[in-house]
């Protein structure tokens, strides 16, 4: 599970823990106005790992409070106000953020919603351009749908969006909140289709398990920005700028990157040969860290059961296990994985008398 993704190098990666430790000693906030020496390490590394353009940071506190900034700077800079999502998309859920998440059940109660949120299927590069008009400010997605189940996009279909949205002069938002940072086997989901955005949102594991989120963005778009349009009181804490920091540093100097992509493989094998044995699996999706498997039932019992057999285990809608574990997973935990879940899935054959 990893915390929904939070646990992204670990639960209590030791990184982590000396730099919060260390930097609690010295102080604890202080404000965005004011030069922070810890700051500034934080943002040194993270333009490090950035995709090239994305040079300049409004740093916050979650995933929800990142995209809401991404779309301030894009109605901002485009002076436009229409937005596509994807349908399967989750952005977050405040009342921003809300809009371009798709699932009715978290829309419905808080209607009306920000005007202007269009969604078009995920994938399909007609569709989106049958979604633009002359009001359309910009196109949000993730490059790997998480909460919809894991959904790779189809071979050409980021690069088809950047075209899209070159061709039209609208800025392209990548949400790599939970597929970012190294949880595919690369740094950014969207480097595995070589394309990069205008903004892209980041939160979850960020900072080891502190709250931050970072909207990156290309210069010239906050450019347009006046003094004081959008801030954050805690964007930038100190702490979470010393967590971010280490856990940087944890992915770039500890073998992370590849270690997800080593387990990830070892992982999706060892699903697909379950899946030739349990047919109750559907499908197996994914790429590094970042699993999705769909079952033909519910998933409800798999996970209350393996909470009892030592598997914390995540889901997606209904039938789909989802697989976000952290970073530093080892080979005997893939293994001892795999083999609980052998357990837990011949248990639900069993009772489903398939």
């Amino acid at each position: 599970m990893g915390g929904y993704g939070v646990a992204l190098v670990g639960h209590r990666n030791e990184r982590v823990v000396n730099a919060i430790k260390s930097q609690i000693e010295k102080i604890i906030t202080v404000h965005s106005s004011l030069y922070s020496k810890t700051r500034e390490e934080f943002l040194e590394n993270l333009f490090k790992i950035a995709p090239k353009g994305l040079t300049q940071v409004h740093l916050n506190n979650s995933g929800a409070e990142s995209v809401e900034a991404a779309i301030k700077f894009a109605r901002k800079f485009t002076g436009k106000k229409g937005m596509i999502a994807m349908k399967g998309s989750y952005h977050g859920k405040s009342m921003g953020a809300l809009s371009l998440t798709f699932n009715p059940k978290y829309r419905e109660s808080f209607k009306p919603l920000v005007e202007g949120a269009k969604f078009s299927a995920y994938g399909d590069l007609d569709a989106l351009r049958d979604s633009i008009d002359e009001d359309t400010a910009f196109i949000i997605l993730e490059p790997i749908q998480g909460e919809s189940g894991i959904r790779v996009p189809p071979d050409g279909f980021l690069q088809g969006v950047r075209k899209i949205c070159d061709e039209n002069e609208i800025l392209l938002i990548f949400d790599e909140i939970q597929s970012g940072l190294g949880r595919t086997g690369r740094m950014w989901a969207s480097e595995h289709w070589e394309t990069t955005p205008d903004i892209m949102c980041l939160a979850k594991g960020i900072a080891g398990g502190i709250p931050m989120g970072a909207t990156l963005v290309k210069s010239d778009i906050l450019s347009v920005m006046k003094k004081g349009e959008h801030s954050s009181t805690f964007g930038g804490n100190p702490v979470s700028c010393a967590a971010g920091t280490a856990t940087i540093q944890a992915l770039t100097q500890d073998n992370l990157l590849k270690n997800a992509e080593m387990m990830g493989e070892k992982l999706f094998q060892g699903l697909t040969e379950l899946k030739s044995k349990h047919s109750i699996i559907r499908e197996v999706r994914g790429k590094g860290l970042m699993i999705g498997v769909e079952l033909k039932f519910e998933v409800k019992d798999i996970l209350l059961e393996g909470i009892k057999n030592g598997l914390l285990l995540l889901y997606s809608g209904r039938n789909i296990l989802r697989f976000l574990p952290p970073l530093v997973i080892s080979d005997e935990d893939v293994t001892n994985t795999l083999q609980i879940l052998d357990k837990l899935l011949t248990n639900e054959e069993g009772r489903k008398n398939v």
